[in-house]
């Protein structure tokens, strides 16, 4: 590569040759680290939306984020279920038990799996909710979500 730009830059002096040079990496190195960056790396925090769609009841926006197939579970019934069972089972829900806030306490996973754990304030009553998202290179989905009463 470098005798190719030595002999197209030939016409050049060196020291313009070195600058193109230079410019030509500097530009390389900046896109092969642009195009390393995946979904968990990109300093992206994914329960920042889901956050905001739990505490305001939107189990349509919150929908975006489920995987196609996905395990729910409120009051410990648990069901595997498509993205549009999900939402429909979560609409359910908020139309119980309207959202009033909903507050992460803890985060933690490993490169490929996070989970977050939170309290919503829904209906008058307080939830521990569970989330498990399922990180890819291009993409982060819900593949679990979990509502318990708090006592």
């Amino acid at each position: 590569m470098v005798r190719i730009l030595q002999y197209i830059c030939s016409g050049f002096p060196e020291i313009q040759m070195n600058r193109i040079l230079s410019i030509l990496i500097a530009s390389a190195a900046v896109f092969a680290s642009a195009s390393s960056l995946s979904a968990q790396d990109s300093g992206y925090d994914v329960f920042n939306p889901i956050s905001k769609y739990l505490a305001s009841g939107d189990a349509e926006r919150l929908s975006a984020w489920f995987s196609d197939n996905l395990e729910v579970s409120i009051f410990s019934t648990s069901n595997d279920s498509s993205r549009n069972q999900a939402r429909q089972i979560l609409k359910s829900f908020f139309k119980s038990y309207t959202p009033r806030s909903f507050v992460i306490n803890h985060k933690a996973g490993r490169p490929n799996m996070k989970y977050a754990l939170g309290t919503l304030n829904a209906g008058g009553e307080m939830f521990t909710v569970t989330i498990f998202v399922n990180f890819t290179d291009t993409e982060c989905r819900i593949q679990q979500l979990k509502i318990e009463r708090l006592d």
